[in-house]
């Protein structure tokens, strides 16, 4: 960080509620502090993925700007703070956010996303190996209760 961009903040971004979240907590976080929130969305092309590499790869690019913006304006709605900047990387989640966290004041992710086969793998990976603070975020109380209601509902004999 130099002194002209002043501090920043990392929120990673899957689409998943709970990094939805982290993000909101980011840029609450944000201003008091005088900080700039990079909404950081990670994407790369599937192992195995081969002989389409060349055809297609900007498929997996555009799949990760929409979710990108879909998770900003879930978080935000159509009132994006100014503090906040979408930013698209290349790589596996958790080595560039451990990365990224090098020159942050604070790295904010969510306990379960959407990546890896280990439920929560990037956010231990990051309270690990950061550079910086981090802060994970849960899904929020009422997503998981009605996300338990509706289960319920489902599962009830009809």
């Amino acid at each position: 960080m130099t002194a002209t961009e002043g501090p920043r903040i990392i929120a990673g971004v899957d689409g998943s509620e709970a990094s939805v979240e982290a993000l909101r907590v980011a840029a609450t976080l944000a201003e008091p502090l005088g900080a700039t929130v990079e909404a950081w969305a990670c994407w790369d092309v599937p192992a195995g993925y081969g002989v389409y590499l060349a055809v297609s790869i900007e498929g997996f690019k555009y799949a990760a700007e929409q979710v990108l913006q879909q998770a900003l304006t879930d978080a935000f709605g159509d009132e994006r703070p100014s503090r906040v900047r979408p930013r698209l990387v290349r790589g596996k989640p958790g080595h560039l956010l451990i990365d990224g966290s090098r020159s942050a004041l604070l790295l904010v992710v969510g306990r379960c996303g959407h990546g890896g086969f280990v439920p929560g793998s990037v956010s231990s990976a990051c309270v690990s190996h950061a550079h910086c603070p981090v802060l994970v975020v849960h899904t929020p109380e009422t997503t998981t209760a009605q996300g338990a209601e509706k289960q319920a509902a489902a599962d009830a004999p009809q």
